[in-house]
């Protein structure tokens, strides 16, 4: 072999691999023209549900004027379900001691659910949610049932969508009440706290 052969060796070299280079790009642009198509799946639509609590009557349940030992007042509390979520609901009574006699903590309050009717005849038939207790206390807030924290607690009342339920609350002032508590006055405001029941 001559030396004089070696230009040409080179230029046969360079030429097979620029021929190399060549291929590999049509062989790029040959698995791009592969057919493809796409589609939608379009209306996605999401709506939530909710926790709607209906309180019937919003204000004043029970009243008693001129209260003496041994008196009893009866009154209704209706309780409805008017999302569209199962719910749970919990209730709470805070009362109020203006005059520092004490009131609320003598007069016994019970809650049934499911009384045929509130009334003296009707209220020994149901479910007792809240027995023989005060009617509330001040300034804090006092359970009557369930607890209004998250989750399920005992005591808490499940009501479907759509449904609900009328609590009878009792109250008495004992008939051993004494002389401190004329003139006593006291006001309690029930509240109630919902939750949804799915997930939770």
């Amino acid at each position: 072999m001559h030396d004089n052969d070696a230009p040409h060796k080179h230029r046969l070299l360079r030429s097979v691999i620029a021929a190399g280079v060549a291929l590999v790009g049509l062989g790029a642009v040959a698995s791009s023209a592969l057919f493809t198509d796409s589609g939608t799946v379009s209306s996605n639509a999401f709506t939530n549900g909710t926790v709607v609590l209906g309180l019937t009557p919003a204000t004043t349940a029970l009243t008693a004027a001129n209260m003496a030992p041994g008196d009893t007042q009866y009154g209704t509390i209706q309780v409805s379900n008017n999302g569209t979520l199962p719910m749970r609901y919990a209730a709470t009574s805070v009362a109020t001691n203006a005059d520092g006699k004490g009131l609320a903590s003598q007069v016994q309050m019970t809650i049934k659910a499911g009384a045929t009717t509130c009334d003296a005849a009707g209220f020994a038939s149901g479910t007792t949610v809240y027995g023989a207790g005060a009617l509330g206390t001040t300034p804090a807030a006092m359970a009557l049932f369930g607890d209004p924290a998250v989750g399920l607690q005992s005591g808490d009342r499940a009501l479907a969508a759509g449904t609900s339920e009328t609590l009878c609350v009792k109250v008495n002032l004992p008939v051993g009440t004494g002389n401190a508590y004329q003139a006593a006055t006291t006001t309690a405001t029930f509240t109630f706290a919902a939750e949804q029941t799915t997930n939770n």
